[in-house]
């Protein structure tokens, strides 16, 4: 069989990393023209800078699992400050973890080769290969229980929005800047969807044994978050790790369309219209926003069927993802790839982005 005259998978030549004197931000470059999760991690870092630059873009921020532990919560403030994110959605962990360090303790290089019975008789709790004190996490725990008691409402249904803006405008004060506390001060709202699976939840044990009784409601925090869809021009998303955070924004693209009658969220444009149901003697439509952006930093593999190495490419027939739309997926630990893409961008967007404006949640 003769050969067609132009080949259309040869396109642009892959080029060899030169070792000589780079910043970060040139390296990630040079690491995007090569291949496999380099050239991920470059493309990831070119498209967050390129989000940052979109002005009709609301950028919401997934971050998963316990990160906080190995150092990486500072980041996470240095990118709400410059409003980098607009949105933060996290886990409990994340959350309250960074809060030992914020109130002036620390966490310690370990190993993960090491006698675990140990280390329960010394008080020491291991994630992975750093250790905190017990007595650390207990203080911190208690703190929270002191805000609840403190700044709360008994028998009133909150959410988890609503907590973070009121425990991180509490922390500001005392000059614990945690990344609550940092996310209330500069107006990005905060969630945790699944608030309870934390020190949040213990402390709310803590008051209940002294009769105070702590409710967090799972629907108002729903609510409260596809509510976010009606103010939004455009979203683009990004998630270190997966889990709860990554599908609690997914959904955002598709379901916040639920919260109106005729399924539409008033004054937005939707990309797609699923096709109608009838339901009795109405037509019932579903409306997709599909985010603009997807960006991705994971270690789980998507062969398992999981959301959290869920591709893009999956997300797309759901609706959640813009056909065509710019995304990357760099399966790397975070703990690799987020300072470096940080960097990247400190090096190349040299002032800080106005945001979107999400004050009245804060009233």
């Amino acid at each position: 069989m003769a050969l067609k005259k132009s080949n259309p998978y040869l396109k642009e030549k892959v080029k060899a990393i030169e070792v000589g004197k780079k910043t970060v931000s040139e390296l990630l470059k040079a690491m995007s023209q090569t291949g496999f999760q380099g050239r991920k991690l470059g493309d990831l870092a070119k498209t967050w800078e390129t989000m940052i630059k979109d002005k009709d873009l609301t950028i919401l921020m997934g971050y998963a699992a316990s990160l906080s532990t190995t150092g990486q919560w500072k980041i996470i403030n240095w990118l709400i400050e410059n409003r980098f994110i607009d949105v933060l959605v996290a886990t409990g962990a994340n959350l309250s973890e960074d809060i030992v360090e914020a109130m002036g303790n620390s966490y310690w290089k370990g190993s993960h080769n090491v006698n675990d019975v140990d280390l329960l008789e010394y008080d020491v709790n291991r994630y992975y290969d750093v250790f905190g004190k017990e007595t650390d996490y207990m203080d911190m725990t208690e703190m929270i229980a002191e805000f609840y008691i403190k700044n709360l409402k008994p028998d009133y249904p909150y959410s988890s929005r609503e907590i973070f803006s009121l425990f991180g405008q509490w922390l500001w004060k005392k000059g614990i800047k945690s990344i609550v506390a940092t996310a209330a001060h500069y107006g990005v709202p905060v969630f945790c969807p699944a608030i309870v699976d934390s020190p949040y939840g213990d402390a709310g044990l803590i008051v209940h044994s002294k009769g105070f009784n702590l409710i967090i409601d799972n629907m108002k925090d729903y609510t409260e978050f596809m509510g976010l869809g009606q103010g939004v021009k455009d979203s683009g998303v990004i998630y270190i790790g997966g889990g709860v955070p990554k599908d609690f924004i997914q959904l955002l693209a598709v379901t916040a369309d639920l919260l109106y009658p005729n399924r539409t969220i008033p004054g937005r444009k939707c990309d797609v219209f699923r096709a109608e149901r009838k339901k009795g003697k109405n037509h019932v439509i579903e409306t997709y926003y599909p985010h603009k952006y997807a960006l991705q930093i994971t270690t789980d593999a998507p062969q398992w069927g999981g959301l959290s190495g869920c591709t893009f490419e999956e997300a797309t027939s759901w609706g959640k993802e813009k056909v065509g739309a710019p995304k990357v997926q760099c399966f790397c630990d975070a703990t690799i790839a987020l300072p470096l893409v940080s960097h990247a961008l400190f090096e190349n967007v040299k002032t800080k982005r106005k945001g979107a404006d999400f004050s009245h949640l804060f009233k």
